[in-house]
């Protein structure tokens, strides 16, 4: 047992020193360099063989790491030791840095070596409050972070940057650091960043942003043909000023940089081919390099004392100095530069040493104002500066010659006009204008002085015999006359017939084209003016030379809503001759006025709606057509879009009766005009009332003729209906004969027997019958007479009483005897007068007693005796066939049927029993009978 132990411990000590002797040696001779304006720490060492090391960074007070990485580095080959460089985060005066090492070799690794210490500003020896950096310039967008110290016994609150609080992490006991990014350009003083404890602040620093010199285009030129410029352009300005500012050398030489916004200039005395400069500041620095010949980058100085010599109306000369000496036998290329009126000529000159000019082409009477500048004629590099502006006025001249015209407004009448001439023109200012007016015919002259101010002549040919005139206007100045202007004004302008067209305006003209023609020896002239204007017009022109056959018709004076008329004239010798005429607008507009004369009228039952043309100057453009609204409140409705603007009137058709309003309104390209309102009153057509009333008779006889049909098909039905049958009297014996007298042996039974009774029975029917008469008249005795009796009908009228109180009776008997034709005359009795008793019952229960059909009429009883009683024996007997013959009695009150067809009468008198109405009842139940009768023949008529 004591054996295994003892070989045991044997092998852990070989394993331990085995391991121990391949082990890597740890790093020696650590030594710790700081570099504070940078934050970085320079850490070298001896490692012997090693490559690669562990590095550990801690912060010493509160043992914190900030670094723990391995690295691979390299020893030098001069000095053996290893080196390698640390960016702190934080400033390294902040706190106590620990740093130590150990080499490693795969997985195996040295022990640590000695801890190095980087002491910081926190340590006890140091009580004061700090912080850190101071004053430090960074690059915009950069990030910062600013550390506190503070002092012993002080307690730390906040940390302000620019005034706004910022987030602090605790480094060690009293030292507390925070961290900005993204820093944004400082003010020319910089950016305060302060540490501060519950009653005051502590410490604090000043932060400058900016940026780093980036010049560019660095080029160098010489002015005197010795010395050397160099200028170069600043992209931007750096934010940093006074000490922290960029500083140049050009050539190895100090430079001001002078600037020249945004160029900046340093020089050197001599020429020297090459040249370097160096811009540098606290962020960082930039170089830049040139070369040049000399002869390559001459860039002259300006001219000076420049004077004009010998000035003329249309030329003058020109002289300069240089300012070195140099410039006399140089080649050089020199720019003249007149400006006139704000209008600007430039005229080059050049040869060796150069230093006058002579300018041509100048205007007489004209202000000018020229300055100079020249360059290297060989291997030019650019145009040297322009001199000082000298000013000089040329002489007058004569006028050119005047642009005359005439216009005629009549056959005999016009006037001649001339456009003033433009100021370039006059050469000077214009004194008056003479006219003069030849006849070759006459061979008279007239002369005419104007003012200048005046630029019209009128013209009156009926003064003149000759077929034409010459007419010639020249302009006057100091300097002297124009020359002639001439034109040939025939007799009498006649006006052909031409053609003529729209033109439309374009862009800043009217484009106007034509045929060529033979007869144009002189050109062509384009006249236009107002269209609505006839007298003393406003007229201008253009000429075109010959060979022209376009023009742009321009002028100023063109206005919106005007129509222009164009007029092409050819020049020839014999005078204008009119070939063309256009007419257009610059811009058309709406109608400034509204119809004229808009009227209304009824035409029947269609309404006609006129109205006249709008005057030419009311237009304001081209009139397309006319629309017609109906007004109705506010509301218009189009009913109406006439495209033709020769139509002025129009027909509205379907309107009712009654007010209706419309609204005529004349268009253009541009809209409407405000509309011409017209109203009326459509009142019933007569042809249409006279139409509707035969529509409407039409419309009733149709419907007559169809319910007639109707009938006709339908008339038993409607027979049936209107007029039911009525059975015919039943008579015994042959009553079939024609009308005339008929003799019959009377009745035995024609005598009423009278019978006493007290007693009268209301219910039953008698003929009381009047005292026989000792009467020898014609037909009356005790031998039975002859009975006339008369088949015919009678008037179907109803017939009164004619007796005192015999209404009832009258009523009874019309009533039991409708319907019949049979009459009786002839029977008479003693009695003179027939006296009918009135009746207990009405009509319909006579109609309805026991006797039943007709009866006869019968004698009442002798006046003064009671009621009679009828005898039974006679009560019997009339009844029966001895009693003589009873018409069938079937009207009654209510019956359908209608009025009595007629009435028997009574057997004493020839006269009706029932008496006629007033002659006016007669006439209408006459009409009513008549139409009954009609209709009842029309059912009767035929058989289906």
């Amino acid at each position: 047992m004591a054996s295994c132990l003892l070989w045991v411990l044997v092998l852990g000590l070989t394993a331990t020193y085995n391991q121990a002797k391949n082990a890597p040696a740890p790093p020696q001779h650590v030594s710790l360099t700081p570099t504070p304006a940078t934050q970085q720490l320079s850490i070298s060492w001896l490692g012997g063989s090693a490559s690669s090391f562990d590095v550990e960074i801690l912060r010493t007070e509160l043992q914190e790491a900030v670094f723990n990485e391995t690295l691979s580095v390299k020893a030098d080959a001069v000095s053996s030791r290893h080196q390698w460089n640390w960016t702190s985060a934080e400033p390294l005066e902040c706190t106590s840095l620990s740093v130590r090492l150990r080499s490693r070799d795969g997985a195996d690794s040295s022990a640590w070596s000695p801890t190095e210490i980087l002491a910081g500003m926190d340590i006890p020896s140091n009580d004061q409050s700090q912080m850190y950096p101071q004053d430090r310039v960074v690059s915009w967008g950069s990030r910062m972070t600013f550390c506190c110290v503070v002092a012993e016994g002080q307690i730390f609150q906040s940390m302000l940057y620019n005034g706004r609080t910022m987030n602090v992490t605790q480094l060690s006991r009293r030292s507390y650091a925070a961290t900005s990014t993204n820093q944004q350009l400082s003010i020319p003083a910089g950016t305060n960043v302060v540490c501060t404890s519950t009653t005051h602040i502590l410490t604090g620093t000043v932060l400058f942003v900016g940026y780093p010199p980036e010049p560019s285009d660095l080029v160098c030129e010489t002015n005197d043909l010795v010395s050397v410029l160099c200028q170069w352009k600043e992209s931007r300005d750096t934010n940093l000023y006074g000490k922290k500012m960029t500083s140049y050398t050009l050539n190895g030489r100090p430079c001001s940089g002078e600037a020249k916004s945004p160029v900046r200039a340093c020089g050197l005395e001599q020429w020297e081919g090459n040249w370097t400069l160096v811009a540098s500041n606290t962020l960082g620095h930039l170089t830049l390099n040139d070369s040049a010949q000399l002869s390559h980058r001459v860039h002259p100085v300006a001219p000076v004392n420049l004077t004009a010599l010998d000035i003329q109306a249309w030329n003058t000369s020109l002289q300069w100095q240089w300012a070195y000496p140099g410039y006399r036998t140089l080649g050089l290329i020199c720019q003249v530069e007149l400006t006139s009126n704000w209008h600007k000529t430039t005229h080059t000159f050049s040869g060796a040493g150069l230093s006058s000019a002579v300018l041509l082409d100048l205007q007489p009477d004209e202000d000018y104002k020229v300055r100079a500048r020249c360059g290297a004629l060989e291997n030019f590099w650019k145009w040297g500066d322009w001199s000082s502006a000298l000013g000089f006025k040329t002489k007058m001249d004569r006028p050119e010659a005047l642009d005359v015209w005439v216009w005629m407004d009549s056959d005999d009448t016009g006037r001649l006009l001339w456009k003033p001439l433009q100021r370039r023109a006059r050469h000077g200012q214009i004194t008056g204008y003479e006219v003069t007016l030849w006849s070759p015919l006459e061979n008279r002259l007239l002369t005419f002085l104007l003012s200048d101010t005046v630029h019209t002549l009128p013209l009156n040919l009926t003064q003149t015999a000759t077929s034409r005139l010459q007419a010639t206007v020249t302009a006057t100045n100091a300097a002297g006359v124009s020359p002639p202007a001439t034109l040939v004004i025939p007799g009498r302008l006649e006006d052909p017939q031409v053609p003529s067209s729209r033109v439309a305006f374009q862009s800043q003209g009217f484009p106007l084209s034509w045929q060529a023609q033979p007869n144009a020896s002189c050109g062509y002239v384009v006249e236009w003016r107002d269209a609505s204007c006839s007298l003393n017009c406003s007229v201008d022109w253009t000429k075109v030379p010959a060979g022209t056959t376009n023009v742009s018709a321009q002028s100023d004076g063109f206005l919106a809503g005007v129509r222009y008329t164009f007029s092409l004239y050819a020049c020839s010798s014999e005078g204008p001759q009119l070939l063309e005429t256009w007419q257009g607008y610059m811009q058309e507009l709406a109608p400034a006025l509204p119809v004229p004369r808009a009227t209304i009228s009824q035409q029947g039952s269609e309404v006609l709606l006129g109205w006249k043309e709008i005057p030419l100057e009311g237009r304001r453009g081209f009139i397309l057509g006319y629309r017609l609204y109906l007004t109705n409140s506010s509301q218009l409705t189009l009913i109406a879009n006439i495209s033709d603007p020769s139509q002025l009137n129009y027909t509205v058709k379907g309107l009712p009766v009654g007010t209706h309003k419309f609204t005529i309104k004349a268009f253009t390209s541009a809209g409407e005009d405000t509309g011409a309102p017209v109203s009326i009153f459509l009142e019933p057509y007569v042809d249409w009332l006279i139409l509707y009333i035969l529509v409407a008779l039409g419309t009733m006889a149709c419907l007559f003729i169809l319910v007639t049909i109707v009938c006709y098909k339908k008339r038993n039905w409607v027979k049936n209906a209107f007029y039911p049958h009525i059975p015919e009297p039943k008579l015994a014996g042959d009553w079939s004969r024609t009308q005339g007298p008929l003799d019959v042996k009377p009745s035995p039974h024609n005598v009423v027997h009278i019978v006493d009774n007290p007693e009268w029975d209301s219910s039953k029917e008698a003929l009381v019958t009047a005292p026989q008469e000792d009467d020898d008249g014609p037909g009356f005795g005790d031998e039975p007479s002859s009975l006339r009796y008369y088949n015919q009908m009678v008037d179907e009228r109803p017939i009164r009483p004619r007796y005192p109180g015999s209404s009832a009776d009258s009523s009874a008997s019309s009533g039991c005897s409708a319907h019949t034709s049979v009459t009786y005359t002839g029977i008479q009795t003693s009695a003179s007068t027939l006296v009918l008793q009135p009746l207990a019952h009405d009509d319909a229960a006579l109609c309805s007693s026991g006797a039943g059909g007709y009866r006869p009429q019968r004698q009442s009883a002798a006046p003064g005796q009671g009621p009679p009683e009828a005898a039974p024996g006679a009560q019997a007997t009339s009844g029966g066939p001895a009693g003589g013959y009873q018409p069938q009695c079937s009207w009654h009150l209510d019956s359908p049927v209608g009025p009595s067809l007629g009435s028997p009468t009574s057997v004493t008198s020839s006269q009706f029993l029932l008496p006629a109405e007033e002659s006016e009842d007669e006439e209408g139940k006459g009409r009513g009978s008549s139409a009954s009768t009609w209709f009842h023949n029309l059912l009767s008529s035929g058989k289906p």
